[in-house]
């Protein structure tokens, strides 16, 4: 399977000590980075949820954000924490003292402050096996996710790669032609420029100017590099890297092919190459 960095997944559950909700956002990055947004009171989780994600994800700027619901029943069945009430007069008055224009905290807003009820105690355990347990489907979804936006991705870079064999293809039949017509007119300047040479000393030159010019060898890579490129994304898993590093060897490749071009036909041929290999490089940017 190919995976996309690019993903998103979302999960709601049901606990004891409220309603989890927890979502995971993933887009490209050269590494794993994971950046956590949770609520203080899961804070002491935070551990456990970045070693069971970094078991899952190899590479990815990943962010994770996790509240806990209280039930709805808490305000009837808990007790108001007084001295948390006081805490928070006090920070409210001196915010507006700063800020006259700024809306007070509704009654709402005070009782869903963490802290302010003081609910009957859960199991931090039982807390900590509901997280993970989410977490863990969270991260199957998200893998999902990634899984469908890599097949899609692997399609259009098969498509490029079908694009760059037909255009060696095209190029590769042209070759004698045209090295014996760009020879012919190079002979025949020689011939108008040096009178004095002769026809064996303009054959030895013409026969290692055509050594520098040939480009068999060139179409050749280009063809055993796009085939190395449908083996990677046959086999699967993290490929990211591997395809970046080919399609370094296939600009290379077109490039030569570019300055060693002596016909409109190979310059186009080289030109359309390097514009399918960016277009891949942008795809391969994002896979893991």
């Amino acid at each position: 399977m190919i995976y996309s960095m690019t993903g998103f997944a979302a999960l709601e559950r049901k606990t004891a000590a409220g309603t989890l909700l927890l979502d995971l956002r993933a887009v490209n990055h050269r590494y794993l980075e994971v950046h956590m947004r949770m609520d203080e009171t899961l804070r002491s989780f935070e551990p456990a949820m970045r070693e069971a994600i970094g078991a899952r994800l190899g590479r990815g700027k990943v962010e994770c954000r996790v509240t806990l619901v209280a039930p709805a029943d808490a305000a009837a069945n808990g007790e108001v924490n007084t001295g948390m009430l006081d805490q928070l007069a006090s920070l409210t008055a001196v915010v507006q003292q700063r800020f006259p224009q700024s809306r007070p905290l509704s009654v709402a807003d005070i009782l869903r402050w963490p802290g302010v009820l003081a609910t009957e105690q859960v199991s931090g355990e039982a807390l900590s096996a509901d997280l993970i347990a989410t977490l863990q489907q969270c991260l199957q979804d998200l893998a999902d996710s990634r899984a469908r936006e890599g097949e899609k991705l692997k399609a259009l870079i098969l498509e490029r790669v079908t694009a760059m064999e037909t255009q060696v293809a095209k190029v590769r039949p042209l070759l004698p032609a045209l090295m014996q017509a760009y020879q012919e007119r190079l002979a025949q300047r020689l011939r108008e420029a040096m009178q004095t040479i002769d026809d064996e000393r303009i054959r030895q030159e013409l026969a290692l100017f055509a050594q520098k010019i040939d480009v068999d060898e060139e179409l050749g890579r280009l063809t055993t590099h796009l085939q190395e490129v449908r083996r990677i994304l046959g086999a699967g898993g993290a490929v990211g890297k591997r395809l970046d590093f080919l399609m370094q060897e296939l600009n290379r490749e077109a490039n030569t092919l570019g300055s060693k071009s002596v016909s409109t036909e190979t310059s186009q041929v080289s030109m359309e190459l390097k514009v399918l290999i960016e277009q891949m490089r942008e795809q391969i940017q994002n896979l893991e």
